[in-house]
């Protein structure tokens, strides 16, 4: 492939093992890697110290004219050219007189939408992430005309020993040349930069050309009706999207142009802590060969316990879509019919489930309130609530207001019915109260799926204005106001007006800007 080599601007390349099949990617990985294979087939991997997300050593380059659009802040960190073109020379001095791993693969299954990325690795498993997280060419065709719009280097062995001088927060780097088209990634084996990567470069791509980019699931009913989970990790967005009776078109990052709703990725990548083959079939089920399971523990003979976590409670499993049996052969689907919101209130304040006018949809979205999960990032090591705008701020390098004003636009355009759903705590506050259960939860994602929540009787639920249905079949009537659900009421009082007190707080952060993007009476009041 010497086309190949020379387009990869490293010196001295040896073999290019360009998109090879997964079969010889297992083998690689086993035999010169260290990898194992679980008892169902899967590849066992580990990723080192990292086994989470590193954002606080995630930088874009500061250049014209991307600098106009970027949102810049604690997510989107500024970094000179020249700090760039050093650390760009130290991932290409790492990568050549190696043997690489050229991977070519579509993010988008519109092709209105998609964009072509080239993966350079010299790490085998990296390679095998990357073909189940991403749409692999099908054709011989699309291969020989493949033409990378971006490329990224992943020099995972090698770390930035002048890190201070450079004013980074690390020996880790995670870099986005907006105007080269260009990425590297230094220091970190987590396979999730190079998934979370090509998100936040959707992410800026797609609403300049007036498509929507999105932090979200989406399935597809029998009838053609489309749904969206948006939440951050550890909301559920993977689990109750993951449905028998819905045809899966993506567990985690969409897009919405003029033709609907379409999966970035071909694959699926599912926290299995605790994963239970009864409450997940399918996704317990998907772990077979093809898939890849990052920082497990198993015994001698490959059965992973998913119940240790004495790696990290960030355990996870990526494998192609069509190992879920009930998928969407396009990875695509109409305009959606109803939008939910889902968050892990670690409060036990808010309800299972509450119907949101036009104007609350905004509020929320742009909230984006939810707990995040202990090691989903480095440092979080338990449970800690927080406010993500659009339920994705990590991944987004415009301001929020441009996701929400998009998103306004789509839902008054088709007619589209927006929920709240709490997949968090319930009965008391984390460590006092109980996790919602997924019977309840399932049975709340049916009632709107199905339309049937549109034929409760509602109440008002004090503090937060929700509406909330006083019955829903299938769901324990004492939860559905989450009130009833503490001993002591007066503690709820208490804690509900703490929780809208840092809504009102976060949202003050919105007020500066125009007047279109003040929702405030369609947030808490206290």
């Amino acid at each position: 492939m010497p086309e190949i080599k020379n387009s990869l601007g490293l010196e001295n390349v040896g073999k290019v093992y360009r998109n090879l099949d997964v079969d010889t990617l297992i083998t690689h990985a086993v035999n010169n890697e260290g990898a194992k294979v679980s008892s169902t087939g899967a590849l066992m991997i580990d990723t080192g110290i990292f086994t989470g997300r590193s954002p606080k050593d995630k930088f874009f380059v500061n250049q014209d004219p991307s600098n106009k659009y970027i949102s810049w802040g604690e997510i989107n960190q500024p970094v000179t050219k020249d700090v760039y073109e050093d650390l760009l020379d130290n991932s290409k001095k790492q990568l050549s007189n190696k043997d690489l791993y050229v991977t070519d693969v579509y993010c988008g299954a519109s092709l209105d939408s998609r964009k072509s990325v080239r993966f350079i690795t010299e790490v085998a498993w990296q390679a095998h992430f990357i073909q189940n997280m991403f749409i692999v060419p099908q054709t011989q065709e699309e291969i020989d005309n493949f033409k990378p719009e971006f490329t990224i280097y992943n020099s995972c062995k090698t770390i930035d020993k002048s890190y201070v001088s450079h004013g980074l927060h690390s020996e880790v780097y995670v870099v986005f040349n907006v105007e080269e088209n260009c990425a590297i990634i230094g220091g970190t084996w987590y396979a999730g930069e190079m998934k979370k990567g090509v998100f936040s470069m959707m992410n800026y791509w797609l609403p300049l050309e007036g498509k929507l980019s999105m932090h979200c699931s989406a399935n597809i009913g029998k009838d053609g009706d489309t749904a969206l989970f948006f939440g951050l990790s550890g909301t559920g967005k993977t689990t109750l999207s993951t449905d028998p009776n819905r045809a899966l078109i993506g567990d985690d990052e969409h897009g919405w142009d003029d033709n609907g709703i379409f999966n970035f990725e071909g694959g699926c990548y599912a926290k299995v802590i605790n994963l239970d083959k009864d409450s997940e079939p399918e996704i317990y089920n998907a772990i077979k060969k093809g898939a890849i399971l990052e920082n497990v523990i198993a015994d001698e003979n490959g059965v992973v316990d998913y119940k240790d976590s004495s790696k990290t409670e960030n355990t996870r499993v990526s494998y192609p879509i069509d190992h879920i049996e009930n998928h969407a052969k396009t990875m695509s689907g109409g305009h959606p019919s109803n939008i939910i919101f889902l968050c892990a209130d670690a409060f036990g304040v808010l309800p299972p489930v509450a119907k949101l006018t036009r104007d609350q949809a905004m509020y929320y979205f742009l909230s984006g309130y939810t707990a995040k999960v202990a090691g989903t990032e480095r440092g979080i090591t338990e449970p800690v609530a927080t406010f993500s705008s659009c339920f994705g701020e990590a991944f987004l390098p415009l301001n929020p207001t441009v996701y929400a004003e998009l998103l306004g636009e789509k839902i008054d355009k088709h007619n589209v019915n927006v929920f709240l759903v709490n997949t968090g705590w319930t009965g008391g506050p984390y460590g006092v109260g109980s996790r919602m259960s997924i019977k309840n939860t399932r049975a709340c994602i049916n009632a709107i799926l199905d339309g049937s929540i549109n034929n409760s009787d509602f109440e008002v639920l004090p503090y937060f204005n929700l509406s909330i249905p006083k019955t829903l079949d299938g769901v324990d009537t004492e939860v559905l106001n989450p009130r009833n659900t503490w001993e002591d009421k007066e503690a709820y009082d208490e804690m509900a007006t703490k929780l809208a007190g840092m809504y009102i707080e976060n949202f003050k952060k919105y007020l500066t800007l125009e007047s279109e993007f003040d929702f405030t009476t369609a947030g808490p009041q206290i």
